[in-house]
């Protein structure tokens, strides 16, 4: 039963599985990717004090008089460009790229990118999300019976971490790395999972309630230059430990300045001071530490989710056993493809039997895929 369990899980919707697992390890250094393609993210490093937030407002203003200032982001590393959104009504926002030293502005981008693809169709396929999400996180649910029933049906597996692969037969080596990537990534299998089945929970209605921050009367243009220096002093005085990553501008709560403090595997949204630009007022001071136990869990999902919470270091690890994953999705189903073949007897192609063994789910897998392709030029290009 167990291996049944397992060889359906692994193989029926394989194709699906695959895609997902890969554009998810690809999402994980999604910002590099576009770094490599993209000339205005590179600038280099200096030896220097960076540049403060309101000369970076003021450039990237002046780069884009059409547009509204909605966020400001700080490098991800030295290596990165500043970057900053401007609104244009119902169009797709535009990407300002600036250097964080010189307040230089070194290029402009469209909304579509690199970054934003991979985090669509890995999290709902292009479709609308009430849609695409409980597709995509119903693998957790596979990726769950995958890893019970390989344990169960894998005897004795704690004595295979260190066993070599035997070669000489392509079918025993498939399996014995299968079953070795397989030890290996079991806790990565399980984070995974888990993580994935919390965004289902959010996609039906258990979302972590979000705190509201006081309405403001809204300010136009956005504050840049001198008037956001005194801001974000302000919001250094009032949380000296805060780290800022984001600045929002926003109609509604005023600047907001979001980013890391003592609060540990939070998203910067959660650390934050909110300033009326029009009083000078601080009207909300925010802290990870204050989240109950549902909102600590929806902060941590993201962050464990695509290992980015330790820099260059954890999105190399969660990269390297994503693709461990995505490689075991493919060695299963030649695992299964040679067994059929060679139950067979040669008149049966591999590529046939694993066709076969996947039966109508295939051509389920396979239209989701090109679907989500279809549909992308539409979807990145909004301002969704």
């Amino acid at each position: 039963m167990w291996w049944s369990i397992h060889s359906w899980a692994g193989l029926k919707l394989s194709i699906f599985l695959g895609f997902i697992l890969l554009t998810g390890t690809l999402a994980v250094f999604a910002h590099e990717i576009d770094w490599l393609v993209t000339p205005a993210m590179r600038v280099q490093p200096r030896d220097a004090p960076p540049a403060s937030w309101g000369r970076l407002a003021a450039a990237a203003a002046r780069a884009d008089p059409s547009g509204r200032l909605q966020t400001i982001y700080a490098p991800i590393d030295p290596w990165f460009a500043a970057e900053a959104l401007m609104q244009h009504g119902k169009k797709a926002p535009r990407r300002v790229y600036i250097d964080p030293w010189a307040a230089e502005v070194t290029g402009q981008h469209g909304w579509a990118n690199v970054h934003r693809f991979l985090r669509q169709v890995h999290r709902h396929l292009m479709l609308p999300t009430k849609i695409g999400i409980p597709i995509v996180c119903s693998l957790a649910l596979l990726l769950l019976a995958s890893l019970v029933s390989g344990i169960v049906t894998y005897k004795k597996w704690w004595r295979g971490f260190f066993r070599r692969p035997r070669g000489g037969d392509a079918r025993r080596l498939t399996g014995d790395l299968h079953r070795l990537g397989g030890l290996w990534s079991l806790w990565f299998v399980a984070l995974i999972a888990v993580t994935g089945l919390w965004y289902l929970v959010e996609t039906l209605g258990g979302q972590a309630p979000v705190a509201k921050l006081p309405a403001v009367v809204a300010q136009a243009p956005p504050p840049v230059g001198a008037e956001l220096d005194r801001l974000a002093a302000m919001a250094r005085r009032a949380r000296p430990a805060l780290k800022i990553y984001e600045v929002r501008f926003t109609g509604e709560n005023g600047v907001v300045f979001l980013g890391q403090d003592r609060a540990w595997l939070v998203r910067d949204r959660v650390n934050g001071v909110a300033i009326d630009p029009s009083t000078g007022r601080v009207t909300a001071v925010f802290d990870g530490r204050d989240l109950n136990l549902h909102q600590r869990i929806a902060e941590m999902a993201d962050p464990l989710h695509f290992g980015t919470f330790g820099g260059l270091a954890t999105k190399a690890i969660w990269f390297a056993f994503g693709a461990m994953l995505t490689a075991m999705a493919v060695t299963g189903v030649l695992i299964y493809s040679q067994r059929l073949a060679k139950e067979a007897r040669g008149t049966l192609l591999k590529r046939e039997a694993a066709w076969s063994g996947m039966g109508r789910w295939a051509y389920v897998a396979v239209a989701l895929v090109l679907l989500a392709l279809i549909l992308t030029p539409g979807a990145i290009g909004g301002a969704g």
